[in-house]
């Protein structure tokens, strides 16, 4: 079955002081990383963005920039933003700022999907919410959420059907967990360009 993929690339950077997903690791933007994994899945590239501001990357799938229908409301703001345009029945959903999500580890979680409303990694007691995959049939109980402003996806996982994919599972393609690795700062620049050097170095 079809799936498209949803790329958030719509928060503030913050903690970065500009937009991070320009930034480059190895010879790629860090943007252009995500879209070069995702779009091994086929079918479509959702990027949302703030207010639909179209970001510099290309792909040979068919990608598309979407603004946030819920303005500063966050990652399930920007999921549900995203999930809403989605021509495929299920997205994958991953952040702008994760150089080295593992799509084996995408495509496993997508393989055992067809009965759940949503497949979240879980490690320990933390839940990967922007490293999952969401049906549209979430779509109206997101949109109570926001419309309650209610921005905790946890809050989405007590009413819909989830499964929640074990350590042993994430293991089995990601054993470093880097899927989960995301950029926040200068110093987790840095260290993701040790990671990739060290990749490349291996390959």
């Amino acid at each position: 079955m079809a799936i498209s993929s949803i790329i958030l690339a719509g928060g503030k950077s913050s903690r970065f002081g500009q937009n991070k997903f320009l930034e480059t690791i190895g010879n790629k933007t860090l943007i252009q990383r995500v879209v070069d994994c995702v779009a091994l899945l086929g079918s479509e590239i959702i990027i949302v963005t703030a207010r639909g501001e179209v970001v510099p990357c290309s792909s040979s799938v068919e990608m598309k920039t979407v603004g946030d229908v819920y303005p500063e409301k966050g990652p399930l703001g920007g999921i549900y933003s995203g999930l809403i345009r989605a021509s495929n029945p299920q997205a994958v959903v991953v952040g702008s700022d994760m150089p080295f999500i593992n799509v084996e580890l995408l495509r496993y979680m997508h393989r055992i999907s067809h009965a759940f409303d949503a497949v979240v990694p879980r490690i320990q007691d933390k839940v990967e919410p922007l490293c999952a995959i969401y049906s549209k049939k979430c779509c109206s109980v997101m949109q109570e959420l926001l419309e309650q402003n209610e921005l905790r996806i946890n809050r989405l996982f007590d009413v819909v059907k989830v499964r929640y994919v074990s350590e042993n599972e994430i293991n089995r393609f990601d054993p470093e967990h880097l899927s989960f690795f995301n950029i926040n700062t200068r110093a987790d620049l840095g260290e993701a360009r040790e990671i990739a050097a060290r990749q490349a170095g291996e390959a």
